[in-house]
């Protein structure tokens, strides 16, 4: 199990974050478990878990690793099934809808690890993801935007030739070409170099002012943190802190680098030696 040490009331500042003085949330979670089996005994992955997410609002999703982000992600998504508990869009229970009747309602998702797919090549892909209306002169300025060159890429396949990055940049593409209305992104970064990094954040920030909705993006890095509207702290399968990014990203910068921690455990009651 994995230690979380926050010195916050976490129910006060999801009440004040969330709930409170709210617009209409097109994302509900409402008491979501994930249960997995472990030999003769049950283990949660998510526990228990209720949030809202607003139009309108960039979120960043971090945690340690192992915690039940991708999980969480994945539960909105629809490739995961929660044990108990419900899930809304736009007020519309969905807990039972699959992922390609999400896809539908236009909810997207951008994979840590994107899937390959041999004998498809860069423009086959594009072209299904932009749909009746999507022109090349489109599909080309996708790939542009994230640092491709189409003359390169289009005829290529989806395949092991291309690397982490350049496969998750492709991705990325074919999601932001399908417009939706919530788009899920999770640890864009992995396999993406320093440069691209800088890129990608723009890419994802200017279509989300462009297009609005909801964009819910996993990460680790700093630089996406700050970036936020909300951050949510998942750990140990919970909502931990849920905030604006102005607010948490601080505690969160502390937490991590108290070298005190061990003495005090997090205990928002004993005396610190900072």
């Amino acid at each position: 199990m994995t230690a979380c040490h926050f010195s916050a009331n976490i129910g006060t500042e999801i009440e004040d974050s969330v709930y409170g003085r709210r617009k209409q949330s097109m994302i509900r979670l409402e008491d979501i478990s994930v249960k997995a089996v472990n030999g003769d005994s049950e283990i949660d992955i998510l526990d228990n878990i209720s949030v809202s997410f607003e139009e309108g609002k960039f979120y960043c999703i971090t945690g340690p690793n192992g915690g039940g982000k991708t999980t969480f992600a994945k539960v909105i998504m629809g490739i995961i099934k929660p044990s108990s508990g419900k899930l809304y869009f736009n007020e519309k229970d969905i807990t039972e809808s699959d992922i390609t009747e999400r896809a539908k309602l236009g909810i997207g998702y951008a994979f840590q690890y994107p899937p390959k797919f041999k004998g498809l090549r860069v423009r086959d892909i594009l072209k299904i993801a932009a749909g009746a209306n999507g022109d090349m002169e489109h599909i080309n300025r996708s790939l542009t935007n994230l640092g491709l060159n189409p003359e390169e890429y289009l005829d290529r396949e989806i395949d092991g030739s291309l690397s982490g990055g350049e496969m998750k940049r492709i991705e990325i593409a074919s999601v932001l070409l399908k417009q939706p209305n919530v788009i899920i992104f999770d640890e864009p970064e992995a396999g993406v170099d320093l440069w691209s990094f800088d890129e990608l954040i723009n890419v994802i920030k200017e279509n989300h002012n462009k297009n609005g909705g909801i964009t819910i993006v996993i990460s680790h890095q700093e630089r996406l943190l700050s970036t936020a509207d909300e951050i949510v702290v998942i750990c140990n399968g919970g909502v931990q802190k849920i905030g604006p990014a102005h607010k948490i990203l601080p505690q969160i910068k502390s937490d991590i680098c108290c070298k005190f921690r061990d003495v005090c455990r997090g205990d928002e009651d004993a005396e610190c030696d900072r």
